[in-house]
Order: C-alpha cells, then structure tokens, then sequence
C-alpha cells in the first residue's frame, strides 16, 4: 500500500483514503447479518417457521466462510488482495439483493450461501489491508477506528432494518447492492505496493498449519469463535425474540436495542488508543468477557424493553474492547508475507462461531427454552475469560 507507515508519520491515519476504502469494506462485512436480523419474527411469520430455524438465515450466510474464507486469503496473498475482493465484493451484493426476491424459504437460503461467499473476504482482506498499512502504534490506532465503523455500522444497520421491516421483510434485503459502487471505487482508487507473495515468500499451506502449532495463535482463534458464538447464538438471534414474545416490542424498537449496542461499541473502540494505554491486552480481553457475561445475566430479568438497552450497552463496550485488541494481536503475529492468509484463518474461526452459535443456542432453546439460552452464554463467556485471564502473560501487549 502506498500510503503506508511513512504517511501515516506525516499526516494522520484519518487522512488516508486506502483507509476510508478499507472502512467501507468493515461496514459492507457486517451488513449480512446485522441489518435483517429486526426482521426475524416477520420472516418466521411469512414463511411459517420456528424461531430456531430461522437462525439459517444466519447459518447459510456463514457457513461458505468457513471453506471460502481462507481459499481467497490464499488467493489475496498470491494474486493481490485488489483483485480478490472486488470480484467478492459484487458476488456479495448481487446476491444479496436478489435475497428480496426470494419466493421461498429455500430460495432465500440459496441466496445468503452466495452472499455468504462473496463476504467470506471482506472480513480478512480489511484487516490485512490495514496490517499492510500501518505498523506499531499506527496499527492499533486504525484498528480501534476500524473497530469504531465497525460498531457504528451494526449500530446503524439494525435500526435501518427495523425501519424498513415496518414495510415488509424483504426491504433490508435491497442493502447489499450498496456493495456495487464500493467495487468500483475499490478498483479506481486503491493504492497497491505489495500485490503477491515474492519469491522469497514461504509455503502459505505450511504457515497456515504452522499458526495452529502457535498456542497464542490459536488461543486468539478460539477467543474469536467463542465471541461470535455468545454475540450471533446468545444474543443477536434471540434477544429480539425474547422481546417480542415478553415485551411485544416492535421490529423498529429491537433494532434501536441492537443499534444503542452497537453505538456503545464504537465508542469504547473509537478510544482504544488511550485505553491500550491504560489496560494491557490480557485485562483488555478478560474485561470484555467479564461483560459478556454481565449482559446475559442481566437479560434473564429483564423487567421491561426499555431495560434492554443496559445489556446491549454491556454488550457494545465488550466488543469495543475485544474486536481491536483481538484484531491487533493477531495482525502482530501474522507472517508479513503470508498476512492474508494467516488472518482468514481467523476469519474462519470468526464465521465457525456466527455458525454454531445460532445452532447451538437454536438447540437449547428447542429443549430449555429462551432462559437456558442466555444462561448457557453467560457461563460461555465466563470460562473464556478465566482462561484469558491465565492463559495470557500478565504484561501481554
């Protein structure tokens, strides 16, 4: 990239266009799932299916991640990350707009696979691209502001889909085809130095192999899947049920929730280069998971709707914590000529999580119910931060 650590020296990181290219990446990368996911009990509604299979929508979207994700780190490394993800990025929106279209719900499926492919890139290649921008200090700096579009996208994005949900489910659907100019802008203006491995680059299928024989680089991978696990299974794919079965709350009011959360994460990632600081990685990731857990014992007792917004608060400022200090970690230890590579494999981790979780949280529901639901992520996300808390080194940074 050639506006890379010396630039970011003389200007600001917030001055770099690459970067503003790589945030509008971030913000396409978390759209699948955050702007449809108000709409949930309107398509159990039309299609005529439980709460728990209504988690496919989420399922289908993810799962391609899990094959497609590191095959196009593999690809990005090899052939440039330019060419990798403009194609990902109109298979993503294509695809996904024609969600609305969908007549059935197996034709809806069908679609989120395809979209799930296209997105299987975007989000490894925005955290690469970042990793090829930006060293040290610089590189945590725009992750946290990588991490704050992030938060203030999926804060954005459900209270836009619950605004369109009021005209039917299909709306937020329309979204994706947002993705079609971002290519073209992609193509035009991206500034590339580094666009394949070189020859002295080593095996991408042995450095891939190699970071599982790496216990902080799969520690970091597993921290990725267990998050994703509580956030899409705990709490994105039935928070909005229990409120519409306990509180009759509205497809606009559950996506306000989802948004304040998401707007409390951007603020906590907005401000991680003072919060690096002040807290080392270990006690960074280990809070994170202490508020997980806080947020889903608090949502088993939820008096009213409005009371929601205090574990989608908690929620928020855990993922303001966790999402730059994982990012920067594993960015850290990525081989730089293999990055892309290395990094889908936590992009692999991430989708096993947003996979599993709604399966897993749609089976204890299906024999426990919504309670067991948010107590099973509690317990989740307490065991993860013990063991951050005794697996990471105390000055961890």
């Amino acid at each position: 990239m050639t506006s890379g650590i010396d630039n970011a020296r003389k200007r600001t990181v917030l001055k770099d266009e690459n970067l503003y290219m790589v945030f509008a990446v971030t913000l396409l990368s978390v759209l699948g799932v955050a702007s449809v996911t108000p709409a949930f009990p309107q398509i159990a509604e039309f299609f005529g299916i439980s709460p728990a299979k209504t988690g496919l929508v989420v399922s289908s979207f993810t799962i391609p991640g899990l094959v497609a994700t590191p095959l196009l780190g593999l690809l990005a490394d090899r052939y440039g990350r330019k060419k990798v993800l403009v194609p990902c990025l109109l298979l993503f929106g294509v695809s996904g707009g024609l969600c609305a279209l969908s007549r059935s719900f197996n034709e809806l499926l069908m679609m989120r696979v395809l979209q799930g492919i296209g997105a299987s890139a975007l989000n490894s290649l925005n955290i690469t691209i970042i990793g090829d921008l930006y060293k040290e200090k610089y590189r945590t700096e725009a992750m946290g502001y990588n991490s704050s579009v992030l938060g203030i996208g999926t804060a954005t994005y459900p209270a836009i889909g619950g605004l369109l949900s009021m005209f039917g489910w299909r709306y937020p659907f329309l979204l994706p085809f947002a993705a079609i100019p971002v290519a073209l802008w992609i193509t035009l203006r991206l500034k590339q130095n580094r666009t394949a491995t070189n020859h002295k680059a080593g095996n991408p299928f042995k450095e891939m192999l190699k970071a599982f024989s790496n216990p902080l680089a799969i520690l970091l991978f597993s921290t990725s899947t267990v998050t994703f696990i509580i956030l899409y299974g705990a709490f994105l794919t039935f928070l909005p049920f229990h409120l519409n079965t306990s509180f009759q709350a509205t497809a606009l009011q559950i996506g306000l929730i989802s948004a304040f959360m998401s707007f409390t994460s951007a603020v906590v990632a907005f401000n991680m280069k003072g919060i690096s600081k002040a807290l080392s990685e270990r006690y960074r990731l280990f809070l994170a998971f202490i508020l997980y857990c806080l947020a889903l014992i608090i949502a088993l007792n939820l008096p009213n709707c409005l009371s929601a917004l205090i574990p989608a608060g908690l929620i928020g400022a855990a993922q303001g914590l966790n999402m730059p200090t994982l990012m920067t970690m594993i960015t850290n230890i990525a081989p730089e000529e293999n990055r892309a590579a290395f990094i889908s494999l936590n992009s692999m981790s991430l989708r096993l999580g947003q996979t599993l979780g709604p399966f897993l949280m749609g089976g204890i529901y299906s024999l426990f119910g919504i309670r067991s639901v948010f107590s099973s992520g509690a317990i989740l996300a307490a065991v993860m931060a013990s063991v951050l808390y005794f697996a990471l080194k105390p000055t961890q940074r």
